[in-house]
């Protein structure tokens, strides 16, 4: 019986898969400094990650059992491909089933920042019983999505899921991606069935100064730099609001910082930081900032189809 490591987690439904095929599969957590070491010990062929454990060089080469590393998520900058590639082993991500679910993370930071919920949420628990009136003038100017621009800077998998919304929900949607020729998308509609709807396309720089709100989903450049920063952020349209559920360090968060107090930016969100798990206490404690624990593919119907898509790839890759 081949044995999998799923170190951090996976769903029911996946393990279950896993399980009915003949494989053991274990979800106890080992610390990362351990985990060589248990690997070897009890000859996992198989290790499952999300973001918090990596998959190095080191690990890789002290590790010889190990023929498939399966990332449950998009990003694999925690894992050595290209080197783990060349020493034979298959590696795997899931770049389809948590789009959705970023999408409406990304839609429910919108209308946060377009009716100050963030803020909101703070202060009704300790002065809306006493300053009701005062709060209700403050969150009296809040702004409707519909006929708004919404960039978005990455028109991939997740990029396209969130412009469906955007577009279901009146936004007007352009798009910037030096890859992608993607130029219309297919919404299904309850009840009506598919539509397609156009989007379009434009440099970065327009995009960036058309748009009332940008997303981004772009992967992690290759050299660290960030996608927005200082400069990009003051070609942006005075007031507008930026949205990152993609990776951190693709935007820049001390001239995000400084983009706030200035006003030049309105509300920016964020769902991933430069120094996760412990983000600056300056982005956590900004007022202008509504954030969440990188929880964009954090959704039980997203965490099923990641379990099932592992699944259903390490059982092809023992199979063959």
């Amino acid at each position: 019986m081949k044995k999998i490591l799923a170190n951090d987690g996976i769903s029911a439904a996946g393990k279950k898969k896993l399980q009915e095929n003949g494989f053991e599969v274990v979800t106890e957590n080992v610390p990362q400094e351990n985990l060589i070491e248990v690997i070897n010990e009890v000859g996992y062929e198989a290790l499952l990650v999300r973001s918090a454990t990596t998959a190095r060089k080191e690990l890789i080469d002290a590790c010889p059992k190990l023929s498939f590393i399966g990332r449950g998520g998009v990003g694999m900058d925690n894992i050595d491909v290209a080197y783990a590639r060349e020493k034979g082993l298959t590696v795997a991500n899931t770049p389809a089933a948590s789009s959705d679910s970023v999408a409406e993370l990304v839609m429910g930071q919108l209308y946060t920042m377009a009716r100050f919920l963030q803020d909101a949420n703070r202060h009704m628990p300790t002065e809306g019983a006493t300053q009701f009136g005062a709060l209700k003038k403050k969150y009296a100017k809040g702004i409707e999505l519909g006929g708004k621009t919404l960039g978005v800077i990455g028109i991939g998998r997740i990029g396209q899921a969130t412009a469906k919304l955007a577009i279901g929900a009146g936004m007007r949607v352009i798009a910037y991606d030096p890859i992608s020729d993607i130029k219309e998308i297919e919404l299904h509609i309850h009840g009506l069935g598919k539509v397609k709807a156009p989007i379009e396309r434009t440099d970065l720089k327009g995009l960036l100064a058309e748009s009332d709100f940008i997303t981004l989903h772009v992967p992690k450049q290759a050299d660290g730099s960030a996608v927005i920063g200082e400069d990009e952020l003051k070609l942006m349209k005075k007031g507008a609001s930026l949205v990152n559920a993609a990776r951190g360090g693709v935007v820049n968060e001390e001239s995000l910082l400084k983009a706030l107090d200035s006003g030049q930016l309105s509300y920016a969100a964020l769902d991933v930081f430069d120094n996760e798990p412990t983000p600056s206490k300056d982005i956590l404690s900004h007022p202008k900032l509504s954030l969440t624990p990188h929880i964009g593919a954090a959704t039980l119907e997203a965490q099923d189809r990641i379990g099932v898509e592992l699944a259903d790839q390490i059982i092809a890759h023992f199979g063959s």
